[in-house]
């Protein structure tokens, strides 16, 4: 296991699930949100994923989301939040990398609220936490959804690039495929190639769970050429596309409590099986928790998960995390200017 004194890097957390139950209990009540609950531990239920068997599927960890998001869907809400997770990162695990991603089309109640104000509410919390932990290099990433439109879509990528000097280090993409149907990356390729030019990092959700799953993920390679890949598990049974994972530089961004609570994996052997064919493949990956506080676990376990499941030793943890610190987008200088313009900007 790694000593206690070594700082973590932590880059796949969403912001619904990094922060913890009694704050938001307290952030639904100051906001007068009406709750199915008058219980916290009930609530503390209705927002984490409570039952150690896990979720029967994504949908179901989507509506616990729906809860996480409504609740920091103001200003004030994001604000604390993204202060809270990063301080908590700290202090529990000593984590001095990390990135929070979050869509803030889905906290400004369906354009009820100026999603600048939504953004800002973030930076802010970004700026309050690096003046408290100076030890933490600490970024966000702006999600775009697979339901949306896209000009909701566009929008996201456009207020990244505006806040980019800010502290907004990424753009991402997320969420159910609108009917099941296979998703068409090519739609947002213009929008990432944008991010990217204006020296954004890109991460994208895929290869998580699906029979095409691990299809996407060469399609997502090939399309969008993203520099970390959240999840990505299904090319462990592709030596193809791992070949072309590793050739290309792609970093995953791995999450096995995750993948163990949603089903994506099947058991800790699975874990195992999949987490040694990247390092026998030589495919790059970081270790990652999802969100902490929604999965019930922290960064520390994960990586004692993987040491006493054999996936990875003490070495390999360390180069695990290393990795992590070294291709965060934090590390990235700031844009020298916020004028890059989508292609479709008059």
């Amino acid at each position: 296991m790694l000593p206690a004194d070594v700082g973590l890097a932590e880059l796949h957390t969403h912001l619904g699930g990094s922060v913890a139950s009694d704050i938001m209990w307290s952030l639904a009540h100051e906001q007068g949100i009406a709750l199915p609950v008058k219980d916290f531990w009930e609530f503390d239920r209705l927002v984490t994923v409570s039952d150690p068997r896990g979720v029967e599927s994504l949908d179901e960890l989507d509506a616990i989301y729906h809860w996480t998001e409504l609740i920091q869907s103001s200003p004030l809400a994001v604000e604390r939040s993204v202060h809270a997770a990063i301080g908590g990162a700290y202090r529990s695990q000593r984590i001095t990398t990390l990135e929070l991603r979050f869509n803030p089309m889905k906290r400004n109640r369906g354009g009820e609220r100026d999603l600048d104000h939504i953004i800002l509410a973030a930076i802010r919390g970004l700026d309050r936490a690096r003046l408290e932990y100076p030890q933490v290099r600490a970024g966000l990433i702006l999600m775009m959804d697979r339901t949306f439109d896209a000009r909701q879509n566009e929008v996201i990528v456009e207020k990244a690039l505006h806040w980019s000097s800010r502290g907004v280090v990424g753009v991402d993409i997320a969420g159910p495929r609108p009917g099941g149907l296979r998703y068409d990356y090519t739609q947002i390729a213009p929008m990432v190639e944008t991010a990217r030019g204006a020296g954004l990092g890109v991460t994208i959700h895929v290869g998580e769970e699906g029979e095409t799953g691990a299809e996407e993920i060469g399609e997502v390679v090939e399309v969008l050429r993203p520099d970390r890949i959240g999840h990505g598990i299904l090319a462990a049974h592709d030596p193809e596309l791992m070949a072309v994972l590793r050739e290309t530089g792609v970093t995953l961004e791995i999450c096995p409590t995750s993948n163990l609570l949603t089903k994506a994996l099947r058991d800790e052997a699975e874990v195992r099986e999949t987490v040694r064919r990247f390092v026998e493949h030589d495919v790059a990956f970081t270790i990652a928790t999802d969100g902490p506080e929604m999965m019930r676990t922290h960064l520390r376990d994960e990586f004692a998960l993987l040491e006493r499941i054999g996936a990875l030793d003490e070495e390999e943890l360390a180069r695990a995390n290393a990795r992590g610190h070294a291709v965060a987008f934090v590390n990235r200088p700031a844009p020298a200017t916020t004028g890059a313009r989508l292609p479709s900007d008059n």
